[in-house]
């Protein structure tokens, strides 16, 4: 081959590589950008509009209650990780469905459905946080409005892994070995449920619920909640339950009214 044949043929080569290069630069610049607009159109979604008048807003409290026949909550058997089986002095049990004080469910998301695109919500000043402890999720049902953070934390002896389904693409699989720092995940999409689980322990999960305004909150041992600060409106009162599905009310928020809604589900709701 004569020198400037070469020469030509290292020119073409060193110009391909280049290109490649620039592309790839283009293409990490344009993710990049996507990010930076997801977060940007999620900060502007709650910034965007008017703050909630305190002066004239409305409280909607109430009770999730079960009727019928509760199912077993199993025993959750972990002689295969003795480091956890051993933080427990009692049964670890499932937690499908978990009856709470005087005929009410816990672990209930409740929430608003409505239009809140006039109106701005700050963003929390603490990421909502979920540990792994004796090999359970706890809590077990969370939610956090969109552009907030979540931090899960491995306590454990023993390696985890967060396995987060989205439609969304906001989910991740990563693994979690003792002493790991927490993983941190913001969110930027609404998504009620996302599941959340452990592929080394498949007893392992919790459900995570990203809504776009604060009125949301998940049911304790009293089955209560309460949305604070709802501007008046025409609203459809949610609450999602894992095993019983999803229970709808219309409700009418006045200005400075608190109003208290029963919902109730039985032994006949099924997903």
């Amino acid at each position: 081959m004569s020198r400037s044949r070469f020469s030509r043929k290292l020119a073409s080569s060193v110009q391909i590589a280049g290109a490649l290069v620039l592309a790839l630069a283009l293409a990490g610049c344009g993710n990049k950008q996507a990010s930076e607009e997801n977060t940007e159109s999620a900060a502007a979604a709650h910034t965007g509009g008017k703050p909630v008048d305190a002066a004239t807003a409305g409280t909607v409290t109430g009770t999730v209650r079960f009727e019928g026949a509760l199912p077993q909550m199993r025993n959750i058997n972990m002689i295969d990780v003795p480091n956890c089986a051993k933080m427990h002095s009692t049964p670890v049990l499932t937690e499908g469905v978990v009856p709470g004080e005087n005929g009410t469910l816990q672990n209930v998301m409740v929430y608003l459905q409505g239009d809140f695109r006039g109106y701005s919500f700050p963003q929390a000043g603490e990421p909502v946080k979920v540990e792994q402890r004796g090999c359970v999720y706890s809590p077990h049902v969370v939610a956090v409005m969109t552009g907030d953070s979540l931090q899960v934390s491995n306590e454990d002896q023993v390696t985890h892994n967060i396995n987060a389904m989205s439609q969304f693409r906001q989910g991740w699989n990563e693994t979690q070995t003792p002493g790991w720092a927490p993983v941190m995940r913001q969110l930027m999409h609404e998504e009620i449920p996302m599941t959340v689980k452990c592929n080394m322990h498949p007893w392992m999960r919790f459900y995570l619920a990203v809504l776009s305004h604060p009125y949301f909150q998940v049911t304790g041992k009293d089955g209560q909640f309460t949305l604070r600060n709802v501007p008046p409106g025409n609203y459809t009162l949610t609450a999602w339950q894992e095993t019983y599905g999803t229970k709808k009310q219309s409700i009418a928020v006045q200005p400075k009214q608190e109003q208290n809604v029963t919902i109730t589900f039985t032994d006949k709701d099924h997903l």
